[in-house]
């Protein structure tokens, strides 16, 4: 599904080049549920933002579904983020004066669907994350949980065959993280590829692999059995 060949990417800081990345090589497999680990300024969030489509590396290949990624122009990038590619943030980004609803409706917006095939669309999504009942709340009426389920919920309403999580636990308490991770999993029984950023132990473990990236470089890739 996703190859990274060499990828190499540094920022102009000043007069200064700052390496991040210094060489990253790896595969990701359709279905796999992959944890991505490392201290701060490691690199791990600049590999999730290349896998994403939101930055362009410095040098290297990054081929997604047999396409050439990083020759592309931004609006086919934009097209393949819509559309390929959903995303879960640690922040969630839900806009605060819509409901659950509209707030996953937004993609199919900016894909064009019309106003009732989106009303129809997203209210399957919401019910998969268990929020029949909430739809209709704005996001400050609903807990941490509840919004990272809308966010969730989002992020998969144009059926993306990838879906980037970057600390999706990281802002939850205990009970709602594992609450998170568990229809993670479950979307990934379904088919669904994940690929998720985080600095906590017991997430990595519930994944079938686990990258181990310091100073640029992966370290560690170790595929449970």
């Amino acid at each position: 599904m996703i190859e990274l060949i060499n990828i190499i990417k540094t920022y102009r800081m000043g007069e200064v080049d700052i390496t991040v990345l210094s060489g990253v090589s790896l595969s990701v497999q359709q279905g796999e549920l992959i944890a991505i680990m490392g201290p701060s300024g490691s690199g791990k969030s600049t590999i999730m933002n290349i896998l994403g489509c939101l930055d362009r590396p410095t040098s290297g290949s990054y081929r997604f579904e047999n396409r050439e990624i990083s020759a592309m122009t931004d609006d086919e990038l934009a097209s393949i983020r819509n559309v390929k590619i959903g995303f879960v943030f640690q922040t969630f980004n839900l806009l605060p004066r819509f409901t659950a609803l509209k707030n996953v409706e937004v993609p199919l917006i900016y894909s064009g669907v019309p106003a009732r095939l989106r009303k129809e669309r997203a209210i399957p999504m919401l019910q998969q994350v268990g929020l029949s009942e909430r739809m209709h709340h704005k996001p400050t009426e609903l807990s941490g949980g509840q919004q990272q389920r809308v966010a969730i919920a989002r992020a998969l309403v144009n059926h993306p065959p990838l879906l980037l999580a970057d600390e999706p636990t990281g802002n939850l308490d205990s009970r709602s993280g594992d609450e998170i991770l568990k229809i993670l999993i479950g979307l990934n029984k379904e088919g669904v590829t994940i690929v998720i950023v985080t600095h906590d132990l017991s997430v990595a473990e519930r994944c079938n692999r686990t990258i181990t990236v310091k100073d640029g470089l992966i370290m560690n890739d170790m595929v449970r059995a």
